[in-house]
This record gives structure tokens, sequence and C-alpha cells, in this order.
């Protein structure tokens, strides 16, 4: 282990048997913007080319974005958002001292439509959306391009031990009434019950 910044980080074998990608990682900062070529889409990332810095011994680019920071909309796999050989731009967040890789948002580089969403909207208003996922607690609802609000268990509006299934299906459009809106977790809560 090495000592870094007031505390302890791990250090792989990688990074230590190869100064000059331990140099160009470590002299990144958040926020700054790289560029490069998607390289591999794997099922739990995707790992980028970049243009500036050395090649990574293991993996087929030093940048990677794992799921969550590919996209502000929802998608099913990776090349539903990015293609192996396709430019990017994307944000540095953080240098990866295990794998020895620059973790990068690629979303972090696009407008977030929650927040654009959320400018318009107030609690009470009354809209339309998609069903797009039902569990035990409570449904989604698409109400925008890339917005999905929970409508929970208690604003289904149904009897109680009624699963939420027996409600709404998924890929129903129905009408909801906003709840609350927290723009700074992105979280909308939209009931059933009081439309």
């Amino acid at each position: 282990m090495t000592s870094l910044d007031e505390g302890w980080v791990r250090m792989s074998l990688v990074a230590a048997e190869n100064p000059e990608l331990w140099a160009f990682l470590g002299q990144l900062r958040r926020g700054v913007t790289l560029t490069g070529t998607v390289a591999a889409i794997e099922s739990f990332g995707v790992f980028v080319a970049l243009d500036d810095g050395p090649e990574h011994p293991d993996f087929p680019g030093v940048g990677f974005i794992t799921y969550p920071e590919l996209s502000w909309s929802h998608f099913e796999a990776g090349s539903d958002v990015v293609r192996v050989g396709q430019r990017v731009s994307c944000e540095f967040l953080q240098f990866d001292t295990w794998n020895g890789e620059a973790r990068l948002s690629l979303r972090a580089t696009q407008p977030d439509p929650f927040q654009a969403f959320a400018e318009g909207i107030t609690a009470g208003r009354t809209l339309r959306g998609r069903v797009t996922k039902v569990f035990p607690f409570g449904v989604f609802v698409e109400v925008g391009a890339g917005v999905e609000g929970c409508v929970p268990l208690r604003e289904l509006g149904a009897a109680p031990g009624v699963p939420p299934e027996d409600v709404v299906r998924v890929g129903e459009e129905i009408s909801v009434s906003v709840k609350e809106i927290d723009r700074e977790r992105r979280r909308l809560t939209l009931s059933l019950r009081s439309v």
C-alpha cells in the first residue's frame, strides 16, 4: 500500500510496474475533459483508448466508463449508447489506483434532462407517462425524455396488500400527479392516488 493525500490507497502491480502510466494518471484532475476512442464494450463498462497518455498494459484502454456514467437516460446495453471506434469526450472523475485507469463520465459532458425537466414542474401538476418498472415498493414512470419518477406503494391508490402489478403493468400509459421534486438527489415522487 502507498500513502496518498492523507489516506491509504491500494496500488496495483499494473501501476507500480508502469511508472509512465502512474505519472499520467496521477497528474489528472477531476473535471478535466479527456478525448479518446471507444476500444471495447463489456458487460461491466466501456474502455476508452485516450488520445493522450500511454497505453494500458492489460486493458483495451486507460480510460474506463462505468454504466451509470454512460448516459442520463435508461439503457439496456452499453452498445445502446456508444459503439466501438466511436470518438468520445469525457469528464475525468478519478484515478483508479487498483486497475491503473482513469475513471470517466460521458454523461457529465451532457445536459442533465432531470434538471431541465424540473425547471418547469411544480408539485400538484398532472403528467402522462409510461410505466417502465414494477417493484414490490412501487412503480417507475417515465414522464419525460430521460426522466423517471417513482410512485411509491402508498401512492398507487390500491387497497392494502394488493401488489403493484395488479394495479399497473409495464408499458401502460398512466396519468400521475407530482408529489415532490428533489433536484439535488434527482428524485421525482409521483402519485396515482391523487389524480
